[in-house]
């Protein structure tokens, strides 16, 4: 998964770049990305309370991860 996802579309440097991009890789997948499970539930629970949907015309922002490679959206605040 990392590697298919991830590794295939980075230029890797040292061994030092491969452990900032594998650790921003890891936080993405355990805390921010949907998974299969129960609800889509993430492994590790969501940071903060997820509020309901009210508003279907709120603005939705985006949040680059790993340079740009993935990206979350989220609610603007």
């Amino acid at each position: 998964m990392v590697r298919s996802e991830c590794l295939n579309w980075t230029m890797i440097w040292n061994g030092a770049h491969l452990q900032r991009v594998l650790a921003g890789y890891l936080e993405h997948y355990n805390t921010g990305r949907p998974h299969r499970g129960i609800g889509l539930e993430v492994p590790v629970g969501p940071p903060r309370p997820v509020e309901p949907f009210s508003d279907p015309h709120a603005r939705v922002e985006r949040v680059d991860v790993l340079g740009g490679l993935i990206h979350e959206y989220r609610r603007a605040a």
